[in-house]
């Protein structure tokens, strides 16, 4: 009998690769499954086949070339419309230092704000506690 559990899933939506590739192996080496999106599309089309336990997301993206202009309070709308979504803690992830940015973050149903360089221990701290996760 096997008492392995299933690690949760991460999505990490970021348009900076960089940003992304350090956060998964943060979140990778504390046992927890990665899933990315670098735009809106991805991210919506990743919730909905993933079904992530929580999502980081960033506020900023350069604009689309003659798409849907996505931000992280669209993605957030996006998510917030799908069943499959609806209820996944979001944890904003943003080099804005912006108060009103976080607020508006807040009021759209983040449950933390973490503004970039990160710091990734505090954030992995978080991401325990939102998920309930005492060891992950």
């Amino acid at each position: 009998m096997s008492t392995a559990k299933t690690p949760k899933t991460i999505l990490i939506v970021d348009d900076n690769e960089i940003v992304i590739k350090t956060i998964s192996l943060k979140l990778q080496g504390a046992g927890y499954r990665v899933v990315t999106a670098m735009d809106g599309s991805e991210a919506v089309a990743a919730a909905r086949r993933e079904k992530p336990d929580l999502i980081l997301l960033d506020i900023f993206f350069p604009p689309d070339i003659g798409s849907i202009e996505w931000d992280g309070f669209r993605i957030m709308e996006w998510f917030h419309r799908l069943d499959t979504a609806r209820k996944i803690p979001i944890i904003i992830i943003t080099g804005s230092e912006d108060q009103q940015t976080k607020e508006k973050a807040t009021h759209a149903g983040a449950v933390a704000y973490f503004q970039k360089p990160l710091e990734h221990d505090y954030l992995l701290k978080v991401i325990r506690a939102t998920l309930g996760d005492a060891t992950a």
